[in-house]
């Protein structure tokens, strides 16, 4: 079975790469003898989920789980280096792969419990989780949440629904591995949200003093990006602040609006309107949220990156266009996950929790997340193992260069490297 994307040389890398041909972009095969065994599992909340569990032909007691929150992950591109190591791979997809609509993380984590539960009960001894992106946050609030005791774990989303967590068996890790991470999905957007929009029910509307396109504001072209004054900065960055609160704010009335309704119709004495109010779930539209001043300013927090963002190099088409962050979410997964102000899926909450040993890799082009948010996120980390590479590729660990390797290539062998120093009865 092939997995992961592009071919890789065997050239040994320093701590930051460069200076490899690369462009082979056919699949990667699993080693000889691996066997890939496919699992679907029923949470405790009767929803369904499940993995693909890679394994190596020698078996392992040492699994490695990559997860993300909505993302489809049974092809990572780091899937063959771990088995090549000798060690086990754990591929999840959540209940709404490609679907962030009603996701609230709380109640992700009971995805995330089955197949801890799942791994433990088939004899892993070790279980490592791998956060690449969007999976940093989720996996860090389970390890936080597993770690508590039951009675201290979030009671309720942030949207006010009971989460069960009390209730939840919740096998705790080993230890973690991040690649690429970001702060959270809420920390990110709170970020690239565009603060210039003066009204949510009209995508268009714009105020000048805001608009991050705007030439007057310090934006030059498409070609040659911007350099924004720090007066405008501030500015932009504290109208992002408001614009997150005012979206909670709504969130939060329509939350409410339902909830009176409900109570009504269980009391029996609901109108018309109010017993349909009571079963319907309102839709926010969130427009305009790829307008990080860092991905068109590269003098903000410098680095590799290219100008533009994960969504492309067109800000106007990627800001403005149907597919981005947040785009379309019931209030409830606007609160728990998108929000930077009400998340608890944020790093900066959960970070005092990883105290097993972990490895963070940061990639130098990465648009996603810059080099000030990386040495947060490690310095935040509470476990005294910790230890941090620096490798030369965009957020998906791509060349930033025709002749460099590719960085998810040099990711894979210091993971297999980190992996063998710490586990090694596995390898």
């Amino acid at each position: 079975m092939s997995v992961g994307i592009a071919g890789r040389n065997g050239s040994k890398g320093e701590q930051v790469t460069a200076g490899f041909l690369n462009t082979d972009w056919t699949p990667r095969d699993l080693p000889m003898g691996a066997t890939t065994r496919n699992v679907v599992l029923r949470t405790k909340d009767n929803a369904a989920t499940g993995g693909a569990l890679y394994c190596p032909e020698a078996g392992s007691e040492t699994v490695i789980c990559i997860m993300h929150p909505r993302e489809f992950m049974a092809c990572h591109y780091l899937i063959p280096d771990i088995v090549e190591a000798g060690y086990a791979a754990w591929s999840q997809w959540p209940r709404s792969v490609g679907n962030d609509l009603r996701l609230e993380h709380e109640i992700a984590l009971y995805d995330v419990a089955a197949s801890m539960s799942y791994l433990r009960a088939v004899g892993f001894r070790n279980v490592i989780v791998l956060g690449n992106s969007g999976g940093t946050g989720l996996y860090s609030l389970y390890v936080e949440q597993a770690a508590l005791p039951p009675s201290e774990r979030i009671a309720k989303t942030p949207g006010g629904r009971p989460t069960g967590l009390a209730e939840l068996e919740m096998p705790q890790v080993d230890g973690s591995i991040l690649v690429a991470p970001h702060p959270g999905q809420g920390a990110l957007l709170l970020k690239c949200i565009d603060p210039s929009v003066l009204n949510e029910n009209d995508a268009l509307s714009t105020d000048p003093e805001l608009d991050p396109f705007s030439t007057k504001n310090g934006y030059i072209s498409r070609k040659d990006g911007a350099k924004y004054s720090a007066e405008f900065v501030e500015r932009y960055r504290l109208a992002q602040h408001e614009r997150v609160e005012r979206l909670d704010a709504v969130a939060h009335k329509l939350i409410a609006q339902r909830m009176e309704a409900r109570a009504k119709l269980k009391a029996g004495n609901a109108n018309e309107y109010e017993k349909r109010m009571a079963t319907h779930t309102p839709i926010m539209t969130v427009w305009r949220t790829d307008a990080d001043l860092d991905c068109f300013d590269r003098s903000l927090d410098p680095s590799d990156r290219e100008l533009g963002s994960v969504w492309g190099n067109n800000p106007f088409a990627s800001n403005y266009g149907s597919v981005g962050f947040a785009r379309m979410c019931s209030p409830e997964s606007w609160l728990s996950t998108w929000s930077g102000l009400s998340s608890n899926a944020l790093f900066k909450k959960t970070a005092s929790a990883l105290k097993q040993p972990t490895l963070l890799i940061e990639y130098t082009g990465d648009q996603a997340c810059m080099p000030s948010t990386i040495r947060t996120i490690f310095n935040d980390i509470a476990a005294e193992d910790k230890h941090h590479e620096r490798v030369k590729g965009d957020h998906h660990g791509r060349a930033l260069a025709a002749d460099e390797e590719a960085g998810r290539y040099l990711a894979g062998r210091l993971i297999q490297k980190w992996l063998r120093e710490r586990f090694p009865s596995s390898a």
